[in-house]
């Protein structure tokens, strides 16, 4: 019995289905975004906790969407 990873879930998934994985995933982390935008938007202390909870969350998520362009960029060229 194999043990189920992310790693030897990708080495099992072709390049094409891996491609729109990623796509699928940017797009729900572009929704995320927008709606950490919107909270955000609520606060006129930019210095309270909470707001700046919802800042590192953008932060990184915003960080998760380049990583997935890369990705994107990366398979374009493998793929083509």
């Amino acid at each position: 019995m194999s043990k189920s990873t992310p790693t030897r879930i990708i080495n099992t998934m072709d390049l094409k289905t891996f491609e729109e994985y990623v796509r699928l995933h940017l797009l729900s982390l572009e929704q995320d975004s927008e709606e950490l935008q919107k909270q955000m938007g609520f606060y006129d202390d930019l210095d309270c906790d909470e707001y700046k909870d919802l800042e590192l969350e953008d932060v990184s998520t915003t960080g998760q969407i380049l990583a997935c362009y890369h990705f994107l960029s990366v398979l374009e060229a493998t793929i083509d």
